[in-house]
């Protein structure tokens, strides 16, 4: 072995820097200065308006009234060139298949369906119409409407990619269209008759079965969420027989555990002994550090697959723009599916784009104080900002709206005070050692969550048109 391989003969530059350098740090001794700037803090407004719900244990669980309906979840696929297949296993998010884990008899569903592609403007289905077979957006928008009770058409619904109708379909040899469906965009939709899935049931006795139970379900007694009747008696006279009853609750209700981010602060005792004055290098390091990790934590309850809240959003509470840019009209729509609608969420390009689809209709929007900060709103409803909400290649994004608290059966963020080293609430900057290269290690961790205590207290609009139309 040659001498300059030996590790004493290594160099500086051969060895990955772990903290702050000294040459650095002396930028923060004399001079006036300013304490060190960060770009990526923005004003975190979900983390400040969120009501933070103390988690004892790690784990929050969301206990409901029992629900007799089987979701009505959106179907995914799977493109090879023009062609467009459907995902066996996402037939098991129609309502009628809920539950059903057959994957052998689900592919010879899929394997049903045939393609329709379809251009803007082209009536899909006619009210009235024998419905004779379901429909599967792969892509595009459809807007479905109805007759008036005065005559005319009126607006029912704006459906995209993942979305469906005709699902009675299925089960109903005799279904009738009660909407006529036209594309307001050119996509591709796949469509199952009724024929080609009493086939597939008739020879697959178990899926049989799974039918006449979801018929059997959906027979209970539920009110107009789903949830199992609670009988009552009103405006009887006498002696009449009241009715018995009890609440019946979920047997296994969704727990929510809390998710954490942490990092290892490395910082050189020869920085934090020399160059701590005027400024305490190890506060600045750590405050820094901090602001990383709650700009994370915000992207996390957003964005995160298990508890961010664009990916828990009832499927009953996404709309989709009428006309691809946000309008007075489209933001009514997503408020009025709430009550107590706390506050809506959008990306900065978002509001902006808000901001003109109202204009172009005469209006401008209202400002309100929250905290000593004027910021927009709608119906009195702030309309807050947040850069976490992801934009699409297609220049679309999601609007959120929500209600918050426990009392009000909202959205609430979850984490657990108290911890060893506690630096902020649920935040903690514990002491790991100092190695030998004399460097420090401090373990910054932070634990949260956030959970939706009823469907309609998240709704969301999706698919937002913002950018600017072309002049």
């Amino acid at each position: 072995m040659s001498v300059d391989s030996t590790p004493e003969a290594r160099t500086a530059a051969d060895v990955p820097q772990q903290s702050l350098s000294t040459a650095a740090a002396r930028n923060l001794a004399g001079t006036t200065k300013s304490a060190p700037q960060m770009q990526e803090i923005t004003s975190r407004w979900l983390l400040r308006m969120l009501p933070w719900v103390e988690t004892g244990g790690g784990v929050y669980r969301v206990n409901r009234r029992l629900r007799h309906t089987v979701g009505s979840g959106r179907v995914e696929f799977v493109q090879e060139g023009a062609t467009v297949r459907v995902i066996p296993q996402a037939f098991a998010e129609l309502a009628l298949l809920r539950g059903f884990e057959d994957t052998e008899v689900l592919t010879a569903l899929a394997d049903r369906c045939t393609q329709r592609d379809f251009t803007a403007g082209e009536v899909l289905v006619e009210r009235g119409g024998p419905a004779d077979r379901i429909h599967l957006i792969a892509h595009g928008r459809v807007s479905q409407t109805a007759e008036g009770e005065y005559g005319g058409e009126i607006a029912v619904a704006v459906l995209a990619d993942g979305a469906h109708f005709g699902e009675n379909a299925l089960s109903d040899p005799d279904a009738r269209h009660d909407c006529t469906v036209t594309a307001e965009t050119s996509g591709t939709l796949l469509t199952l008759s009724h024929a080609d899935f009493a086939a597939v049931r008739a020879a697959a006795p178990h899926l049989q079965a799974h039918v006449d139970q979801f018929d059997s379900r959906t027979r209970q007694r539920q009110n107009k969420h789903g949830e199992a009747e609670i009988a009552l008696s009103a405006g009887h006279v006498g002696e009449a027989e009241l009715p018995g009853t009890f609440v019946d609750y979920e047997l296994r209700p969704r727990e929510y555990e809390l998710s954490v981010a942490q990092t290892v602060l490395r910082i050189h005792t020869r920085v934090a002994d020399l160059y701590n004055g005027p400024m305490n290098q190890s506060e600045e390091q750590l405050r820094l550090t901090v602001e990383a990790l709650r700009e994370r934590q915000e992207h996390e309850l957003i964005n995160d697959r298990e508890f961010g809240l664009l990916h828990n959003v009832d499927f009953k509470q996404r709309i989709q723009p009428r006309e691809g840019h946000p309008t007075p009209d489209d933001m009514d729509e997503l408020l009025c599916r709430r009550r107590g609608t706390k506050m809506f969420l959008a990306h900065p390009r978002t509001i902006a784009a808000i901001g003109r689809g109202f204009n172009a209709c005469g209006l401008y929007p209202d400002h309100v104080d929250l905290g000593g900060q004027s910021v927009p709103a709608w119906r009195g409803v702030p309309i807050l900002p947040c850069n976490k909400i992801p934009i699409s290649r297609e220049q679309t994004s999601a609007i959120i709206a929500m209600r918050t608290g426990e009392k009000n059966q909202g959205v609430i963020g979850l984490r657990q005070t108290g911890l060893v080293d506690e630096y902020e609430p649920g935040l903690s900057a514990r002491f790991m050692g100092i190695n030998e290269q004399s460097v420090i290690s401090y373990l910054v961790s932070t634990y949260y969550s956030a959970a939706v205590l009823l469907p309609d207290a998240l709704g969301v609009m999706e698919n937002v048109q913002i950018a600017p139309r072309p002049r």
